[in-house]
């Protein structure tokens, strides 16, 4: 045990030390956060941080093999499927909810969306133009497109990101606390996983109205993501599939922004106040059907 805890330690210390200077230095240079290319270009590279710091504790520090102790495998099953279709429908059943809220509505027209809201926030009038005249343009509502875009990227290169960051937490991570058991190494990842988004967090990702109260919106986030991705991880015994899992929620997870207006970032969407009421409905779920969990083999 006492050399899991080393071992994970080492692990979270290398990351969380990367991936802050990073986000210090990308701060200090001026960075902006919000649409730029810099920004995109910054948050990829702190994606892949846990997968290098990873390889570099498991294979060159502790010197053990990497492929099957990390769950690399490419060995399809039906989680798989699971995998990249669950979150486009989480993100379904994130509408619903969030369209209970007071002051949420239902909005057809895209150009009253909360996600042109966003956009006209942080984009000049003349882009923002543009992008009304490309979604006018489309021979169905960009809410379709999207879904459709996602799912493409959640299999393809939003999945090769999700890797950067799920070799780290499902796959080394995971097999580090395997002692503790499912929810409970869970619960400690999904805290560790929030924690290490805080500085891109303050920096406006994903909470940009709310960047403070965003920090500890994202870690109530990971904590129920953790289970819903460990469980995956566990069932298709790959961590590919956390990867997919990953990447598909990553693309669709804005989907609910397209078709509502009213709310904040702290009460609609995914990574809203709705979005967690739809994820504990899933480890609820999770709960139910598999009250063995403690039996399913790394």
């Amino acid at each position: 045990m006492n050399r899991n805890i080393k071992k994970a330690a080492l692990f979270i210390g290398l990351t969380f030390f990367v991936s802050w200077l990073m986000a210090v230095l990308f701060f200090a240079f001026g960075g902006k956060w919000l649409s730029t290319p810099s920004s995109l270009v910054m948050a990829v590279s702190y994606m892949f941080v846990p997968m290098i710091m990873a390889i570099i504790v498991q294979k060159f520090i502790y010197r053990e093999r990497l492929k099957e102790p990390l769950g690399i495998s490419f060995k399809l099953n039906r989680w798989f499927v699971v995998a990249w279709l669950l979150p486009p429908i989480i993100a379904f059943a994130t509408i619903g909810v969030s369209l209970v809220f007071p002051g949420v509505q239902f909005s057809p027209e895209p150009e009253t969306s909360r996600i042109f809201e966003h956009f006209s926030s942080i984009l000049p009038a003349q882009r923002l133009e543009e992008i009304e005249s490309q979604t006018a343009s489309l021979p169905f509502h960009p809410f379709w497109f999207g879904l459709l875009l996602g799912l493409i990227a959640g299999v393809t290169i939003n999945a090769v990101a999700g890797f950067g960051e799920e070799l780290g937490w499902r796959g080394l991570l995971q097999r580090e606390f395997r002692f503790m058991g499912f929810w409970k190494s869970s619960a400690i990842i999904g805290v560790i996983w929030g924690i290490w988004h805080a500085p891109i967090i303050f920096l406006g990702h994903n909470y940009p109205e709310h960047p403070v109260a965003g920090i500890f919106m994202m870690t109530i986030l990971t904590v129920l993501l953790a289970p819903i991705f460990s469980y995956v991880r566990l069932k298709a015994k790959s961590v590919i599939a956390a990867a997919i899992l990953h990447g598909s929620l990553n693309a669709t997870a804005a989907l609910p922004m397209v078709v509502i207006k009213g709310g904040n970032d702290l009460t609609v969407g995914v990574c809203g106040l709705a979005g967690f009421i739809v994820l504990a409905i899933v480890n609820i779920s999770i709960f139910i059907y598999d009250r063995n969990l403690a039996k399913v083999p790394l």
